[in-house]
């Protein structure tokens, strides 16, 4: 990615004229077949030795310790291969030449094979702004482009693609729009210049080496799924995800020895634009991809609930969250007809829902399939459970509209009744507290109808929730202490520390602070118990909100700054947890942190869609721009 062009920037450097003068050398090693009587031949060539077949540096030796020298191997991965004819003498040759006081080596090389005297440095990508002047340079263009800015940015910024995509365009004449509509149809197969240069040759050039042939048949195969995955595959996991490949941690090394991979936070990886050209073009096809797929598969068929056995081991989807979404993104465009897939995307959300609460590419992907489809309202009713724990109830309640119409016409009264239960909890949060109490009575009948022992918590508990919205605190509270029953009943401790929480609320409202920090607390407590991060974060935002209440603001600052460490993952809570934080400072008087904490607040919520939130928030900031 740039080595030969920073060699040849070093070169021709004036420091470098002026100490080196015409001593200076740059030898191309692919140029000659890789053996050591040819390294030795051009090496003498190049230097002006005058040795005609050199055996050794012996002959060589006079000359070059006479002068200082800078010599430039380029392209030094043909010579230092270990796998290739030679190599242990050429290696031998390239450590001696390193080690001569007079002589400055540079090495450039596809593999990271050299001489220990040798300082490697790594070239790394470039900023926006670098890769800008790069295209614009050879492209000769002095307009910027927004489109160019994006297609940059797709190329994580390599240099070397950057440098063929605007010499494509240089060549081709072609304006910005045309240059991003042949991007969006042919990617990385555009970068091919006229003189044969290409990412593909590139690439394949490093695929034809010793060192890769050497690993064998499953190489190429390993190298697409790594390919495949936006975040590559993780370190820790390949015995699990390749079982079938009993090298595969010793293949990745090479892989990285090669320059085809990096490593980055615990995965293997690679750039975006070796990603493109290496990546499976009919995922369908490789056999190693559809076993990995199923492996995924596997665990995400596993039952996800806080305080159940599964839940802790389900955190997994927080550092692969983004290559799950892709796989199934996928795998549901190959396969559109099967269960597996899709009961692996309800399975994927639910364990966003309960981890990483985000929004998702498969929403859109699931609300277009057909109503008769098997699967679509089951996967409805999960992305609006998303939407909602994001703080996006408009879309959540659209999309329960949507799930309801169709569970009623298939008949299922225990799903009509389940999604009620959903719509009355995202009717109260959008102020409608009369439909959602109408809507959890409806639930709270069916429940007592079908399930008469089992299942009335969660109703019982949405209707408490929707009286409290309308200000009916003695029946809320009624409600909230039968769904506690019930929910202690039914051993469920997560829904009893909600109700615990409804329960503090609705005693704060009516003026029992002690008996609100009784019930907050004892929810804290469960969250604790049952290593619920949502609970635990909620519990000191509701006892934080109390003392905003009271104008306690330091107590208030404390207990927010605890609930922020249990968000880590959770962009909403931590929104809300900024944004009570806005309120504290502002009662303090800070209204500049206040300000700024408010505006972070307001962009998390802006972007999950969180229009409520929003709302809200914006109505703090003018206040304290007023």
């Amino acid at each position: 990615m740039g080595k030969t062009s920073t060699a040849l920037t070093v070169l021709h450097d004036d420091r470098i004229k002026r100490r080196f003068g015409e001593s200076r050398r740059f030898i191309r090693c692919d140029q000659f077949p890789a053996s050591l009587p040819n390294f030795l031949r051009r090496l003498s060539t190049a230097i002006g030795a005058g040795v005609e077949n050199p055996q050794d540096l012996t002959s060589l030796r006079s000359f070059l310790s006479s002068r200082e020298i800078f010599i430039v191997l380029d392209n030094a991965e043909s010579i230092l291969d270990p796998r290739g004819m030679d190599a242990e003498e050429l290696y031998a040759v390239v450590e001696e030449l390193s080690q001569f006081d007079n002589i400055c080596l540079c090495v450039t090389s596809r593999i990271s094979v050299i001489p220990p005297a040798c300082e490697s440095l790594e070239i790394q990508t470039l900023s926006l702004e670098a890769a800008r002047d790069a295209f614009y340079c050879i492209c000769k263009r002095n307009e910027r482009s927004e489109p160019v800015d994006g297609i940059l940015e797709q190329l994580d910024f390599h240099p070397l693609s950057i440098t063929l995509l605007a010499t494509v365009g240089y060549h081709n004449k072609w304006s910005t729009d045309q240059l991003a509509e042949e991007w969006g149809k042919w990617g990385t197969g555009v970068l091919h210049t006229q003189h044969n240069k290409s990412l593909a040759a590139t690439v394949e050039l490093s695929l034809a080496s010793p060192m890769f042939q050497e690993l064998g048949s499953d190489a190429r195969e390993l190298l697409g799924v790594v390919a495949f995955f936006p975040q590559g595959v993780d370190e820790n996991n390949l015995d699990w995800l390749f079982p079938t490949l009993h090298n595969s941690k010793s293949v990745l090394d090479t892989f990285c020895n090669l320059s085809l991979t990096y490593k980055s936070g615990g995965f293997v990886t690679m750039l975006a634009p070796l990603r493109d050209y290496l990546h499976p073009k009919d995922p369908m096809s490789s056999q190693l991809l559809c076993a990995t797929k199923d492996r995924y598969l596997s665990l995400l068929s596993v039952p996800v609930n806080p305080g159940k056995p599964g839940f802790e081991e389900a955190r997994w989807i927080v550092s692969e969250d983004v290559n799950v979404e892709h796989l199934l993104d996928v795998f549901a465009s190959a396969d559109a007809g099967s269960g597996d897939i899709w009961n692996a995307c309800d399975g994927f959300v639910w364990h966003l829902v309960w981890h990483k609460p985000r929004l998702v590419v498969l929403g859109p992907k699931i609300e277009n399939l057909p109503d008769n489809h098997p699967y679509k309202p089951q996967s409805l009713l999960l992305i609006s459970m998303l939407l909602n724990s994001v703080g996006n109830y408009v879309e959540s309640k659209r999309l329960l509209d949507h799930t309801l119409k169709l569970w009623r016409e298939w008949g299922d009264e225990i799903r009509v009744a389940q999604t009620l239960t959903l719509l009355s909890d995202a009717n109260k949060k959008l102020d409608l507290h009369e439909e959602g109490i109408s809507q959890a009575k409806e639930a709270s009948e069916v429940y007592e109808r079908f399930c008469p022992s089992s299942g009335r918590g969660q109703p019982l508990l949405l209707l408490a929730q929707a009286y409290r919205g309308s200000n009916q605190l003695d029946a809320a509270q009624e409600a909230a202490t039968q769904a506690l029953d019930h929910s202690s009943g039914e051993g469920d401790q997560f829904q009893a520390a909600n109700c615990h929480m409804l329960l503090g609320d609705i005693s704060h409202s009516k003026g029992e602070s002690k008996t609100a920090i009784d019930h907050f607390q004892t929810a804290l407590g469960i969250g604790f118990r049952i290593n619920s991060s949502d609970l635990q974060f909620w519990g000191h935002y509701a006892l934080a909100r109390m003392f905003v209440n009271v104008d306690r603001f330091s107590d208030a600052c404390t207990l927010v700054e605890k609930s922020k460490s249990h968000a880590a993952n959770n962009a909403y809570s931590l929104g809300r947890a900024m944004d009570l934080h806005a309120h504290i400072l502002y009662g303090l008087g800070r209204s500049g942190e206040a300000k700024s904490e408010a505006l972070r607040a307001a962009e998390t919520f802006e972007k999950l869609g969180a229009t409520w939130d929003l709302e809200r928030c914006r109505v703090l900031l003018q206040f304290i721009e007023e």
